[in-house]
C-alpha cells in the first residue's frame, strides 16, 4: 500500500488538483489561538525568552479510527512516535533530507539522524537531533516537540529560530484520530520590536503547503 499511496500522490502533484486535494485534507489554521497552549509551554518560554513575534501555524489532519492501524492504538505514545517516523522518514520530506544531507552530513554530525531507515525506527528521545536541522525538545504520549530554524550544534540563541510540534490524539467520541504539525518560528536573539514573524508572506504561504505535504504523507504511515 505504501508503493499505491506514494505513485498515486507522485501524479496527483502533477494535476491541478493537487492543491484542492491537499487543502481539503489538511487545512491550516494561522494565526494560531491566544489560549493555544504552546504559548504558555516552558519549551516555548525557554526557546524564545524576549517573546520575539512569531510566524505560526497549525495542520490539521483527521482520520477515521477504522483506518488506522490498530497496533498503533493500543500502547499510549506509539500513534504519536509513528507519525513522526512517518513525517521525517517519509515520501514528503525526502527533497529536504536530500539537500541537508548534501550540505551538511559530514564525521562531525555522524551522530544525528540521516538514511530513511534511521528516521523511520528511530524513538526520537528527548536529544535525538535530525538532519542537522532538527533536535527533540520534548516527547510526550501525544506529542513530540522539535526545536528548527538552524543547526543544532548551535546551542543559544539563534537569528532563526522556531518550533515543531508534532501530535497524534485519539477523539474516541466522534470515532477519530487527529494529527497535527504546529509551527512556531522566531528570532530568538535579542529584542525584535513588532508584531510581525520572520517569515515573509510568500515564504509563509509556501511553509504552509509544506506542511500540508508533511501531514498527508506522515499519515500514510499510520494507515492499514
Amino acid at each position: 500500500m505504501g508503493l499505491v499511496r506514494t505513485t498515486v500522490f507522485t501524479g496527483l502533484l502533477g494535476t491541478s488538483t493537487a492543491a484542492a486535494y491537499l487543502a481539503a485534507r489538511n487545512p491550516v489554521i494561522s494565526p494560531l489561538a491566544a489560549a493555544d497552549p504552546v504559548w504558555s509551554s516552558s519549551v516555548y518560554k525557554k526557546q524564545n525568552p524576549a517573546r520575539n513575534p512569531a510566524t505560526q501555524d497549525i495542520c490539521i489532519k483527521r482520520v477515521p479510527i477504522s483506518k488506522i492501524k490498530p497496533e498503533l492504538l493500543k500502547k499510549d505514545g506509539d500513534l504519536a512516535l509513528e507519525f513522526c517516523r512517518g513525517l521525517w522518514g517519509g515520501w514528503g520530506y525526502t527533497i529536504q533530507r536530500k539537500y541537508l544531507e548534501y550540505k551538511y552530513r559530514g564525521p562531525e554530525t555522524a551522530s544525528q539522524l540521516w538514511d530513511p531507515e534511521e528516521l523511520q525506527t528511530s524513538n526520537y528521545d528527548k536529544g535525538t537531533q535530525i538532519t542537522d536541522h532538527f533536535e527533540v525538545l520534548e516527547k510526550t504520549p501525544t506529542s513530540i516537540t522539535v526545536r528548527a530554524g538552524d543547526t543544532p550544534r548551535t546551542r543559544g540563541p539563534r537569528a532563526s529560530d522556531g518550533l515543531y510540534i508534532i501530535s497524534a490524539t485519539v477523539d474516541k467520541p466522534n470515532e477519530l484520530v487527529e494529527l497535527s504539525v504546529k509551527s512556531v518560528f522566531f528570532s530568538s536573539e535579542g529584542k525584535v520590536e513588532g508584531k510581525k514573524g520572520p517569515m515573509p508572506p510568500w515564504i509563509d504561504e509556501l511553509h504552509q503547503w509544506y506542511s500540508r505535504v508533511l501531514n498527508e504523507t506522515a499519515s500514510w504511515r499510520l494507515l492499514k
